[in-house]
């Protein structure tokens, strides 16, 4: 068995144009084509395609220390990959386990199409549990979908969007559907992604006007609420994974530039470079302390998914546990990052501004502090009792 190199899909040369080319995306609100184009050539769209069917052929535990990469040179390129890489992912984890439901993904990613992440809604606090959009049978096993989904990463260039809706019509309802949909007219998007951070990733709002996904597209009908179906865990599995490898990333970059403004920059005070100092020490050993925790609890669990672990009830949890640990983390490494830099970091053209801006999108994806907190409590206390 050869060693996993991370440089053979994201080469040094490929990262630096990406990191170039990110703030050209930043200052003008920009999707990046170019890194699109570059990444799909590479093969990016389907490293966690099977070998037998034409990808990669990675584990997730791998693709996770690649995103962090990814990350480190474009955090808005690699959280709008993160999107397609979700789809990919759960097709892997539903292969795994003998389930070959979105074989069809696996193909699309192989030839080079984009899939898009189309489930969150505004104050949908159910998520995967529940859904606003209506979905409404067709009569031949396909449903039309209407409603809006918000924060639709890859907008510009997605092929398929993978969404979910609520069937009240049917007999057996109410039941959430997971189905793909394609570019039609009756799929919306506004051009209104104008934000703090992340502003590469162009996840605009997108209005469902009764799309089509014929029955070959539907590829669950479960009851709503939690439920342990193997689609939805590998949603809620990846997502957070990934999610979470993309705010460590972050951290990485941070922690380097911090690395470098102290060894580079030299004290009026004393007369030597900061490195020197006691207090910039300590802070740069603080950062590190945290951004070391966070790699090797990315690779056990991602390993855990792709090996099939049985954590029970638990896995919830820990895949809420592990993002929301990497996005604190990650916001604490990147104050501290800018706090080192020094005024220059203040001004919007320096890379820690934006990592300063972009972080904060983290907090903003499921599992927030609270759902993480209520989970893990859960887990550990059970329920609430009257």
């Amino acid at each position: 068995m050869t060693s996993f190199d991370p440089a053979r899909f994201l080469p040094d040369d490929l990262l630096v144009r990406i990191r170039e080319r990110a703030v050209v995306h930043d200052h003008e609100n920009t999707f990046p084509h170019d890194d699109l184009d570059e990444l799909r050539a590479a093969g990016y769209l389907s490293i966690l395609v099977s070998t037998e069917h034409g990808g990669a052929g990675l584990s997730l535990a791998e693709a996770s220390v690649l995103q962090q990469r990814l990350a480190g040179a474009a955090p808005a390129t690699a959280l709008a990959i993160n999107m397609h890489l979700v789809w990919t992912g759960v097709a892997k984890v539903l292969r795994d386990r003998g389930i070959d439901d979105l074989a069809f993904v696996e193909e699309g990613a192989v030839a080079g199409d984009v899939f898009a992440f189309g489930i969150s809604e505004a104050g949908n606090d159910l998520v995967l549990a529940g859904s606003d959009t209506v979905a409404l049978p067709d009569g031949e096993g396909g449903y039309t979908f209407t409603g809006t989904k918000i924060f639709t990463s890859l907008s510009p260039v997605w092929n398929h969007l993978g969404v979910h809706g609520l069937d009240t019509e049917s007999p057996d309802g109410p039941k959430t559907v997971f189905a793909f949909l394609d570019r039609t007219d009756e799929v919306v998007t506004r051009d209104d992604w104008d934000t703090l951070g992340m502003r590469g990733t162009q996840s605009r709002t997108t209005e469902l006007r009764g799309a089509h996904a014929p029955a070959d597209r539907v590829v669950r009908r479960i009851d709503p609420g939690p439920t342990p179906d193997p689609l939805v865990f590998g949603i809620f599995a990846v997502f957070e994974i990934l999610l979470a490898s993309v705010y460590t990333g972050i951290a990485r970059r941070a922690l380097d530039l911090a690395v470098e403004a102290a060894t580079s920059r030299t004290s009026k005070k004393t007369g030597t470079i900061y490195a020197n100092d006691p207090d910039i020490r300590w802070r740069i050993a603080d950062m590190a302390l945290a951004y070391d925790a966070m790699p090797p609890q990315l690779a056990a669990l991602a390993n855990d998914v792709d090996s099939l672990a049985d954590h029970g009830p638990r896995w919830f949890s820990l895949l809420s546990g592990v993002k929301y640990r990497a996005v604190a983390m990650a916001k604490e490494v990147v104050d501290d990052a800018v706090l080192v830099g020094g005024g220059a970091a203040y001004f919007s053209r320096h890379e820690l501004s934006r990592l300063y801006r972009d972080v904060l999108a983290g907090m903003f994806h499921p599992s927030d502090a609270e759902s993480a907190h209520a989970t893990t409590a859960t887990a550990w206390l059970g329920p609430v009792t009257s």
